[in-house]
């Protein structure tokens, strides 16, 4: 291993490298590493036409940060992603078409990049049939310019799989908190693990290099080695990046409870508001049992946590993130993907596995739309987005309830009293006859056995053989002004419709036991 400056890392990026990546969100990003790149290709022109392979869309949701420091004419030529929302440049050059992009399940991809490490053509998956991921849908091609599918259709022993093939990683950047003299790499201070160890051995296996962004250089023999996370071996070269280059997540230099170096008292931690995110939360909440085991994907259902632990049963149930903790309390918004208490972290890799494996008994996710079918797009929304985590969550998992608003773009709404008064409808229904993209398969959901359910602010709809059927109603909204009317297909309404329990509407706390 050999130390070097961010402005040398730069130079090792050959013209139509592929450059692979992790991280979650602003967690374990190489931003130090990344921005060196991106000044050396500003003064030079170089390198050029590399290829960018990332589990998720990192950054800070605004441009310039994180992916965004590749998202220049000239420097990047196509991408191999999972999730583009956070990094908004490079989202615009994808969805304009200025570069190539194949877009896959992030589960999957974790999966074929360790497999890609140990030698493997690559890797086979149920994950992305019947989604725009599905060679007789959409390809999982991000635009007209990306002209190979992501994966390709195949059978065995009579049922349909999708088949991801490798491709090649020749240059790895990865993160973590300490290295020493011999390149051994913990991450102590870090909010995740993720997957630096697959990136590595995929890079080595291809004749390629790694290099590691770390905060600090630890003492020869000071390292525990059941803690290192990227062995020596593995490692060519090493930055040392200043603290504020080296951020925990995207609002936080570093936070004790998110790296488990202490447990934070539940209690301690505000309720949220009362509005439409914690009334759709709180719904969702409703569907959990003692003992259950659940993922919260991002947006409206990130607050079923902070439900959970408000109603004082955080601790009956084991909430988990894609990013590989388990147990504990996920953070949201822009500190997703971080965890107080967890009772355990692994990588992503791991977690994806264990999702595909049915381990989940509930997966609460939210929704850019719902189609006629009961199917959900969540991966595209006039942009490219893609999946992230989603697809792996939703095809695994027992139970799926999606979590959003009715309608979108303007909604007003007002919560008082038990009951709900929309003050000024949105001008966007989210209930359309056809979803812009297929994230989620009903009609394959209904084929899995799956039990699915869609909750608003104002109404609960369940998915059936014969379509979505309207269960439950708000207190205060009219049916057909405020439901059926903003629905773009005929919904059946079910003959024990019933009003939603009040509580879900009061700023009070719910004494929800489950």
């Amino acid at each position: 291993m050999k130390l070097i400056e961010a402005a040398e890392a730069a130079e090792l990026i050959k013209d139509g490298a592929n450059i692979g990546t992790t991280g979650f969100l602003y967690a374990m990003v190489c931003d130090y590493v990344f921005e060196a790149i991106e000044e050396r290709f500003e003064k030079t022109g170089h390198p050029r036409d590399i290829e960018l392979t990332s589990f998720s869309g990192l950054g800070l949701k605004v441009d310039g940060t994180g992916l965004d420091k590749f998202a220049h004419p000239g420097l990047i030529r196509g991408a191999r992603i999972g999730h583009m929302l956070w990094s908004p440049r490079l989202r615009r050059m994808i969805t304009e078409g200025e570069i190539y992009c194949n877009i896959y399940p992030l589960g999957c991809l974790t999966q074929l990049v360790r497999d890609m490490g140990a030698g493997k053509p690559g890797i086979i998956s149920k994950i992305g049939l019947g989604t725009f991921i599905d060679p007789r849908i959409e390809g999982g091609r991000a635009n007209s310019v990306t002209k190979t599918d992501t994966a390709r259709l195949m059978e065995i022993d009579g049922e349909e799989y999708l088949y991801y093939p490798k491709f090649p990683i020749d240059v790895a950047i990865l993160r973590g908190t300490s290295i020493d003299p011999r390149g051994n790499v913990t991450m102590e201070d870090e909010a995740m693990l993720m997957d630096a160890m697959s990136y590595a051995r995929a890079a080595k296996q291809n004749g390629g290099i790694v290099i590691v962004q770390v905060k600090r250089l630890a003492e020869e023999g000071e390292l525990d080695p059941r803690s290192v996370q990227i062995p020596g071996v593995m490692v060519d070269y090493a930055v040392i990046a200043p603290e504020e280059k080296h951020l925990q997540t995207a609002s936080t230099v570093y936070n004790a409870g998110w790296a488990q170096r202490e447990r934070v008292e539940l209690e301690e931690i505000a309720p949220a508001p009362l509005n439409v995110r914690k009334v759709i939360a709180r719904r969702a909440a409703m569907e959990l049992k003692k003992g259950d085991v659940i993922n919260l994907g991002a947006g409206i259902p990130e607050v079923v946590g902070a439900v959970a632990a408000e109603e004082g049963f955080a601790d009956e149930i084991t909430m988990t993130v894609e990013c590989g903790h388990v147990g504990g309390l996920p953070m949201s918004g822009i500190d997703f993907g971080a965890c107080y208490n967890p009772d355990f972290v692994t990588t992503a890799v791991s977690q994806a596995e264990w999702y595909d494996g049915g381990g989940l008994d509930i997966g609460i996710l939210g929704f850019a739309e719902v189609d006629r079918d009961g199917s959900v797009n969540a991966s595209k929304f006039g942009t490219v987005v893609g999946p992230g985590g989603f697809m792996d969550i939703a095809t695994g998992t027992k139970k799926i309830v999606f979590a959003g608003t009715l309608t979108a773009s303007g909604l007003e709404v007002s919560i008082s009293g038990g009951k709900v008064t929309i003050r000024n409808e949105g001008t966007k229904r989210k209930l359309v006859a056809d979803a812009e993209q297929i994230t989620f398969s009903g009609p394959q959901a209904l084929v899995n056995g799956q039990d699915v359910m869609y909750i608003t602010e104002r109404a609960v709809f369940r998915l059936t053989n014969e379509g979505l059927v309207l269960t439950e109603i708000a207190p205060g909204i009219d049916l057909e002004k405020e439901v059926l009317d903003q629905i773009g297909f005929e919904v059946k309404v079910s003959p024990d419709l019933k009003e939603m329990d009040p509580r879900i509407f009061m700023e009070d706390k719910m004494e929800l036991s489950i």
